[in-house]
């Protein structure tokens, strides 16, 4: 039987069996995030709207097409947040973090909302990491991010990606190369699709975030912002790359690599899966130098990047990984009505010892109970038979104890 009512579009159930998986993700980017001196922050699932208008652009694909925004009953414009960054920036403000020791680093794991055509690995409402180091210019913060990313990915046995890399300068040097690029898109106009115009027209940065492979293709023929930093973004820029040389993380310099959003400055970076499509990226990021002024701060240096869960999950199935079921350490069958209620007691303590352990409660008969302590899989069947009780260990090997001795022997073994 199937109930009437399913999931929205564009969202999905992490079913029992997808678990092992997804908290071998999440767990291992928390622990990486850690180890590394980030600290966990959880902000909420909605903001004000104006946030995000004046941090994404009002003109991004972001703002214009993909946020869920409503009016609350006081009138308030609120949004489903679209993505991590900004809310942590605003919370880091709110809170006076900006007058702890810089830089400060904070990450968390929440669900984010987009509404765009569902994809594989990019629902409406996705899951994602989001690591930021908020107070530091020093490329040395740069590097350490995205090696962070690399050591995340050798734990859980992801291997197939590119990390690609690019400088997109900042606000001393990237308007004489937006008057260059402006330039060659008037002269190559024919070049151009509808979505490359509409980016053009609110950034023309944003043209190389275009979706159409031929586009794309086309637009290598452009200048690029590597030809045009000026003499600090290039030494930042050429630090940065050297100290992930040093971390022995390999790169490709993608000169047309822009991110989407417009608070991106110099540093940018995409990890990229081995699928060929638009959503293969399965890790972005970048510096936003301006994002935290923007919100009403003190001009404040940051980089963060933003890790999809569910991109993971796929780069770790192309790898061949499958999740494993955790199975029981014990599972009790009771051989009489009588020995029903000497179970409970013994489930507590071995719980509080802990032991996973479980029974029947669906008053099977005892060769029912037995096949359903084989699919659980335990690794222990314990059968209680009035004062006593039988350990069955792999289905084979037997020994008989007092009912007062059962707890004692499974967690002494």
């Amino acid at each position: 039987m199937s109930s009437k009512f399913q999931v929205p579009r564009g969202t999905h159930d992490v079913l029992p069996s997808e678990q092992p998986l997804w908290q071998l993700v999440t767990g291992a980017l928390a622990e990486v995030a850690e180890l590394y001196g980030y600290r966990r922050i959880q902000t909420p699932n909605f903001e004000d709207t104006e946030l995000f208008l004046r941090t994404s652009g009002s003109g991004s694909d972001v703002v214009q097409k993909e946020m869920y925004t409503f009016e609350d009953r006081g009138g308030r414009s609120l949004t489903l947040k679209p993505e991590g960054t900004a809310p942590i920036a605003r919370a880091y403000l709110e809170h006076g973090m900006h007058r702890e020791p810089q830089p400060v680093k904070l990450y968390t794991v929440a669900p984010m909302y987009r509404y765009a055509a569902p994809q594989k690995g990019r629902y409406r409402e996705h899951w994602q990491c989001s690591v930021e180091a908020m107070g530091s210019d020093d490329p040395a913060v740069d590097a350490e991010l995205i090696q962070l990313y690399t050591e995340f990915a050798r734990r859980v046995g992801i291997t197939q990606y590119e990390l690609q890399l690019n400088s997109i300068g900042d606000a001393a040097c990237r308007p004489a190369y937006v008057e260059r690029l402006t330039q060659w898109l008037d002269e190559h106009a024919d070049v151009l699709d509808d979505d490359a115009r509409a980016k053009r027209a609110t950034n023309p940065l944003r043209v190389f975030d275009v979706k159409s492979p031929a586009v794309r293709e086309a637009l290598r023929d452009a200048p690029t912002i590597g030809d045009s930093l000026c003499a600090d973004c290039a030494a930042h820029f050429a630090e940065v790359r050297r100290l992930l040389d040093g971390y022995g993380v390999p790169y490709t310099l993608e000169p047309t690599l822009v991110r989407g959003l417009d608070y991106y400055t110099r540093t940018v970076f995409e990890f990229m899966g081995p699928e060929e499509k638009a959503q293969s990226a399965i890790c972005s990021g970048g510096r936003y130098d301006g994002l935290i002024q923007e919100i009403g701060g003190a001009p404040t240096p940051a980089i963060g990047f933003g890790a999809g869960i569910e991109r993971a999950l796929i780069a770790l199935e192309n790898e061949g990984r499958t999740g494993n079921t955790p199975t029981l350490d014990v599972f009790f069958v009771a051989d009489g009505d009588g020995a029903r209620t000497s179970v409970p007691p013994l489930l507590a303590e071995l719980r509080r010892a802990g032991l996973s352990a479980d029974t029947d409660y669906a008053g099977r008969s005892f060769k029912g109970q037995m096949t359903q302590a084989g699919r659980t899989g335990a690794a222990t069947v314990v059968i209680v038979r009035g004062d006593e009780a039988t350990l069955r260990r792999g289905g084979k090997d037997e020994q008989v104890v007092a009912l007062d001795r059962v707890v004692a022997t499974l967690t002494s073994t």
